[in-house]
């Protein structure tokens, strides 16, 4: 079975207003559309044309669509979500868990009765949520912890925050995110302002980038603690197809730009900085992968003509991205597969069918687990994420 997805727009408040109409080819409606999620997640499922929810139809035969080895491997669960991504603003300072975190904080949240849907909820579900996020155009983001002396010779080029230059140079990074992190908002308020005024002064070349993006976060979050933490993490400009993996643990925020996103089927986020939304940071600090991260930008390897694989390790998802001007391409992957158009236009056939489903740009076909190779024929530019 190959078929068409109708997929659910997320109107979160960071969300571009234009970016997604202009990528699906509709007329802006004035208001923010953040994300469009494609896959099982039970919160935004895909619908298929008989108008069953792609959750729904795996919860009622998970082996036969997910394939006997997919479902049994995952619980009889949708391995993945995709999404389209349009940042207009920063999306808040942020980490996901493992897999045991994961568990154990779902278990916690649901003996305490916290309802699912809660605000101040931590766990939704009970995965983890490694995820790939590949530029569609420049994407700007905060990604890893940047090597400690990188982030004292900012401070030194800024000439702020001695207290925090202090636990870095004693090989605290940890203590330095946790303790400003922690800091009530009254007392981030001047720090922030001092931060803010040296980053405007500043005169180099070398952090301009960085202080940039930092002097606007001091405008935009004016008694933030996550625009201190900024200073910590390796600011990361992405040009088209460039890509950032993030496993569990990795604090990261992304800041503006459109991308094409791709995660373990997962809701949990916990929340540090930039954003008004439920932020712990007790539980935030329990997940963090302290490990700086020197180079966190991942390119593509092509391994055929016009097919380019993102090699990550993840044991949720493959994703390969496919050129189809180079001519008919038969996609490699098993399990289920979702096939994303992102420019252009493309066919998606199933070996041993007469099923073909026409894409252009934003839409999405589901291939069932059980299906055998499909080809991809058309003009534009596709995503193919698969169970393996």
């Amino acid at each position: 079975m190959v078929v068409p997805l109708q997929n659910t727009i997320r109107d979160y408040a960071w969300g571009s207003r234009t970016a997604i109409p202009e990528l699906i080819g509709v007329e802006p409606d004035g208001k923010p559309q953040a994300e469009l999620w494609m896959g099982a997640h039970e919160s935004a499922p895909s619908v298929l044309p008989s108008g069953d929810s792609l959750f729904d139809l795996v919860s009622s035969d998970p082996s036969g669509v997910l394939g006997e080895e997919t479902a049994a491997e995952f619980e009889g669960r949708f391995p993945f979500l995709a999404k389209i991504l349009a940042a207009e603003q920063p999306l808040s300072i942020q980490a996901h868990p493992s897999r045991a975190q994961a568990i154990d904080g779902y278990a916690r949240d649901e003996a305490a009765g916290i309802p699912r849907d809660a605000g101040d909820r931590n766990y939704k579900d009970a995965w983890p949520k490694p995820e790939i996020l590949i530029a569609l155009g420049q994407f700007d983001a905060l990604v890893g912890f940047r090597p400690v002396a990188d982030s004292v010779a900012l401070l030194d080029a800024l000439g702020v925050l001695d207290e925090l230059r202090a636990l870095l140079l004693d090989g605290k990074l940890q203590d330095a995110f946790t303790t400003f992190m922690s800091t009530d908002r009254d007392a981030i308020r001047p720090l922030v302002f001092a931060l803010g005024e040296a980053c405007r002064a500043y005169q180099g070349s070398e952090f301009a980038l960085e202080t940039e993006t930092l002097s606007r976060l001091c405008e935009e979050f004016p008694d933030d603690p996550g625009v201190l933490a900024a200073l910590l993490l390796n600011r990361v400009r992405l040009e088209r197809f460039e890509a950032v993996y993030l496993p569990a643990g990795n604090v990261h925020a992304y800041l503006h730009g459109t991308g094409f996103e791709v995660m373990a089927n997962s809701d949990n986020v916990l929340r540090g900085g930039l954003t008004r939304k439920h932020v712990d940071v007790a539980e935030l600090v329990s997940v963090v992968d302290f490990e700086p991260l020197p180079s966190p930008v991942l390119h593509g390897v092509e391994v055929a003509p016009g097919v380019t694989e993102y090699e990550t390790g993840c044991e949720y998802f493959a994703v390969r991205r496919f050129d189809l001007s180079a001519g008919p391409t038969k996609a490699p992957g098993s399990g289920p597969r979702i096939v994303a158009c992102v420019g252009g236009t493309a066919s998606v056939d199933a070996a041993g069918t007469e099923e073909t489903v026409r894409l252009s740009a934003g839409q999405s076909a589901f291939v069932r687990g059980t299906e055998g190779p499909c080809t991809l024929r058309g003009s534009g530019t596709a995503f193919v994420v698969s169970a393996r």
